[in-house]
């Protein structure tokens, strides 16, 4: 009988340890979380400026090729807006 008490007394310490752990853990994501959340959006923009300009060759210039260009931008602006997408969907799951 004093086996199954002390297994139980162990048993219920440790979880009361693993509840304290995980409350400082929500914490800290939560702090990463509002971080990532306000420089995302001048990440975005900087991602968005250079691939422009990467692409602005296809449409100006000696060999401009609108075809190619737009096709380009459509590309880059569709991967683009799948991983807005995705960071949206994870952010809205995890907080």
């Amino acid at each position: 009988m004093k086996k199954a008490f002390y297994l139980l007394i162990t048993l219920l310490l440790s979880t009361a340890n693993s509840f304290a752990q995980i409350g400082g853990i929500e914490d800290s994501v939560n702090d990463v979380s509002d971080t990532i959340r306000t420089v995302f959006p001048i990440i975005l923009g900087v991602i968005f400026l250079v691939g422009f300009l990467f692409n602005a060759g296809h449409f100006f210039g000696e060999n401009a090729d609108l075809k190619k260009g737009i096709t380009r931008v459509l590309v880059f602006v569709l991967i683009a807006g799948a991983v807005v997408g995705i960071f949206t969907y994870l952010i809205t799951i995890v907080v």
